[in-house]
């Protein structure tokens, strides 16, 4: 089977066939010009604690990921919404893995600034068996240092293409979280960071699984 990175890269090359030369050089720019910021470097890092935090489910049901985390490693997706193909697709190998990850102990959440009932809908359309959080509020992505304002050029082209996201995410805010995957070991503290400021990038659950055996062989 074909990792996600592969996937990934199939979609972008079918995305650069169909989307005109213009729109392409503007969101490369984007991209540079968000990592040009130090998104990445100055996100949450090794060694710190998971920021107290309570957001709702897809149901509107209050989540608390400390709780979560309680008995034992957590594994936190950040992604920016429902309508961004990258997103589905990588929501769709986590939950691909589901099963090796709870054979592990490990809990698996994803979170975007969606409200309850778009995150419900990408819950749906993409038979997740994981919880899928809402935060409109932007307190999660802000304690975790990987929120960021779109550029004129980028809230230009999403409103063109119907990507409404302060109707979205019912904040009012053209805001997104970085595409970011957090490891949160027994502890509290985050053992692993992927933090990628190119949308089409992502961690490959893969990786992080074979990441949280190794942890496990090693404890026992």
């Amino acid at each position: 089977m074909s990792t996600l990175k592969q996937r990934l890269a199939d979609y972008q090359t079918g995305f650069k066939q169909r989307a005109p030369a213009e729109r392409q050089a503007m969101m490369e720019a984007a991209t540079a010009q968000l990592r040009a910021t130090g998104i990445e470097q100055t996100a949450l890092s090794l060694g710190a604690a998971l920021p107290a935090l309570t957001l709702p489910d897809a149901n509107g049901n209050p989540v608390v990921l400390m709780t979560l985390n309680s008995s034992g490693p957590l594994v936190i997706v950040f992604y920016r919404g429902g309508w961004c193909p990258y997103c589905n697709l990588e929501l769709r190998e986590w939950q691909r893995l589901l099963p090796s990850l709870r054979e592990l102990g490990a809990t698996l959440v994803a979170i975007s600034p969606q409200t309850p009932d778009n995150s419900l809908s990408t819950l749906q359309k993409n038979e997740l068996a994981f919880p899928v959080l809402s935060d409109s509020s932007l307190a999660a992505a802000q304690a975790f240092g990987i929120a960021f304002t779109l550029s004129h050029e980028l809230v230009e082209l999403y409103a063109q293409v119907g990507n409404d996201l302060p109707t979205l995410n019912g904040n009012g805010q053209w805001v997104l979280p970085v595409p970011a995957t957090f490891v949160i070991d027994a502890d509290g503290l985050v053992s692993y960071a992927h933090v990628e400021a190119d949308y089409r990038q992502r961690a490959e659950p893969q990786d992080v699984l074979d990441r949280l055996q190794s942890a496990s062989s090693a404890m026992n």
